[in-house]
């Protein structure tokens, strides 16, 4: 086996953004280990979600986009996903819904199963940030955040397991009644000043995947949770898009370099697949070692 050889710290601090390149995923890497699956991803019109309903589009499964605000996004990543070349992909459908709000979320559960006969997946992925000191943060802030980071989620995975449990399982294509991933965050266990709503939510988000697992591992649902770290989305476009900011991130991140959203939609594909059936109440961690306290990395 070849070696690999070790960089100084000084020579990885002194990397640029151009010298790591981008990671992306192969086309058509994924095998149809999805097939005959339904999947809902919200918040799928770009960013993760974006990434993680083309991965799971073309490992066999029919995806609803959903998403809120301009219609382009979610038509352009229905597109993509469905026409990523893959032999054995799925089909998918743009769906507009708040995931904050009850009856939009039972309407978007109601047209996938009118659409596709079934709700197989639920990838919890709809999440903002409204960012302010404590002193000075608004209530409707603190609201907005956990009325779509956690209470967006609860809402949709009520509905999900009310489909698995009024369906079952089907043997024929997998050995659960349903899966539910959940987007939280490194944040779920990582304070984050400045940004208390945030990591409120994501702190929640673990609670209540954690809870509803327990609940529901008896009818064969599994409920886990990825939790990313730095991603390179146009969300966080500020932290990596020059020299200087790159290089500043990559002292939280110990394997020296950004993760890129099809590092996010693999780990998504395999949560859903029978290869992860007996991992429930998990919380997976994406994010190259930023929970790893990579100040003590040199002896604290």
């Amino acid at each position: 086996m070849p070696t690999i050889p070790r960089m100084s710290s000084a020579a990885i601090r002194d990397l640029m953004p151009a010298d790591l390149p981008e990671v992306v995923m192969p086309a058509c890497e994924a095998r149809p280990v999805l097939k005959g699956q339904t999947a809902i991803v919200t918040g799928a019109s770009s960013g993760i979600g974006r990434a993680i309903a083309q991965a799971l589009c073309a490992a066999g499964a029919n995806v609803v986009v959903n998403y809120i605000g301009p219609d382009a996004p979610a038509v352009a990543a229905v597109e993509e996903a469905t026409h990523c070349g893959c032999a054995h992909r799925g089909d998918a459908i743009a769906v507009k819904a708040d995931v904050a709000e009850e009856a939009q979320v039972q309407a978007m559960f109601r047209t996938a199963v009118e659409r596709f006969g079934a709700v197989d997946i639920l990838v919890n992925n709809a999440g903002m940030q409204q960012d302010a000191p404590l002193e000075s943060m608004t209530l409707a802030q603190w609201r907005k955040v956990i009325d779509v980071n956690l209470t967006g989620q609860f809402l949709c995975a009520r509905e999900a397991v009310r489909e698995f449990k009024r369906r079952g399982v089907r043997a024929d294509v997998s050995c659960a009644a349903g899966k539910i991933i959940c987007v939280s965050s490194v944040h779920e266990v990582i304070p984050w000043a400045g940004h208390v709503n945030y990591a409120a939510s994501k702190g929640g988000v673990m609670l209540m995947m954690k809870s509803i697992a327990q609940e529901v591992a008896p009818w064969r649902i599994r409920v886990n949770s990825i939790c990313p770290g730095a991603i390179r989305t146009p969300i966080n476009r500020a932290a990596w898009d020059s020299p200087e900011a790159y290089n500043d991130l990559m002292r939280l991140i110990p394997y020296k370099r950004i993760g890129e959203p099809d590092d996010v939609a693999r780990l998504a594909v395999w949560l859903a697949s029978d290869e992860a059936d007996y991992i429930t109440g998990a919380s997976l961690f994406v994010d190259g070692g930023m929970t790893l306290y990579p100040g003590f990395e040199a002896g604290g």
